[in-house]
């Protein structure tokens, strides 16, 4: 007799047996949100994510805070993000770094960079710059840089965010370009590295232009050129590379929301409405605008194809320099 229930009472409880991984999706937010940035505080995604979770607090019932994990060019974070519960709580300031440059660099990365999250909004880009320290570097110009570095004894040193950073790779690339020789020093992040440089123990740096703009114009720093394909408003003196006389030689650092892989359909559509209202806000755009980054709009779909293409362009280049992370 309890055999012949067994289908009816299976029959019954069936269509209930999905309501809690449902009703996780309808009550979401219940609890607050992080959004994990891979480097530390100071640098363009960790300001971005600052103004991100501001107005994400404002606009969801739960407040959204941002949580600094920096290590190995941004993989250490991204592979705690990787490893969270797909439930919208635990998110990630994507950019360049952990994505594209620094996994074909540390052979330790596990994750899948474009399988392995969910990648959920677009929000901009922003180009490097060729910073020098003037008590130390006589060169006003590209060419008088490329000049200045062959002529020491020995290979100066070019600071930036981290190994397998964009910065990074762009001095590989600065150097298989121009023949000049350089010794990569690595720091964990843009503010330790800029303080060395103000300080005179690293002569030059390639560095998000953002977080330099107010040493160039107080003097402290001496920009050479930008990594652009135009100049930029917040630097408009700040000639191109191409401009330079080094036409191709560009780089920029995108930066995005994802989440871990597998997240919610409703969640990851919510979160890419609310994060493209809060970009349109008048309050983000003008401090995305004052810190120089280029937004775009994508759609979740579009934003992985995209990150795709730069994993399969980009980080097929970056494979191919032979580089290993120190």
């Amino acid at each position: 007799m309890r055999r012949r229930q067994l289908p009816v009472i299976a029959a019954l409880v069936a269509p209930f047996l999905p309501i809690p991984a449902l009703a996780q999706t309808t009550d979401w937010p219940n609890r607050p949100i992080r959004i994990i940035v891979t480097f530390p505080p100071g640098g363009s995604s960790d300001i971005v994510a600052r103004v991100l979770a501001d107005v994400l607090s404002q606009r969801l019932p739960q407040r959204v805070l941002v949580d600094n994990r920096p290590g190995a060019g941004g993989t250490l974070g991204a592979a705690y993000v990787a490893a969270q519960p797909a439930d919208g709580y635990t998110l990630m300031l994507s950019n360049t770094a952990p994505i594209v440059m620094s996994p074909p660099i540390y052979p330790s990365v596990t994750y899948d960079p474009v399988g392995g999250f969910t990648h959920i909004a677009y929000l901009g880009a922003t180009p490097l710059v060729i910073v020098v320290n003037p008590r130390l570097v006589p060169a006003t110009d590209l060419a008088g840089l490329v000049a200045w570095v062959k002529a020491q004894r020995v290979p100066p040193g070019f600071g930036t965010s981290g190994a397998g950073s964009v910065a990074h790779i762009f001095g590989e690339q600065f150097m298989q370009r121009t023949g000049a020789q350089l010794t990569h020093v690595p720091y964990r992040g843009s503010a330790p590295m800029q303080a060395d440089l103000l300080g005179g123990a690293i002569p030059l740096s390639f560095d998000t232009l953002p977080q330099n703009v107010e040493n160039i114009r107080a003097g402290r720093l001496r920009a050479i050129a930008i990594t652009a394909p135009a100049r930029q408003d917040m630097a408009p003196e700040v000639p191109t590379t191409a401009e330079a006389g080094f036409p191709g030689l560009l780089a920029e650092n995108w930066l995005g929301l994802a989440g871990p892989r597998g997240l919610p359909p409703a969640i990851t559509q919510r979160l890419h409405t609310e994060t493209m209202a809060a970009l349109a806000s008048p309050q983000v755009r003008a401090r995305i605008d004052e810190h120089g980054i280029a937004m775009r709009a994508m759609t979740p779909p579009e934003f992985t194809a995209f990150v795709a293409e730069e994993v399969r362009t980009v980080g097929g280049a970056v494979r191919a320099l032979g580089l290993t992370a120190n």
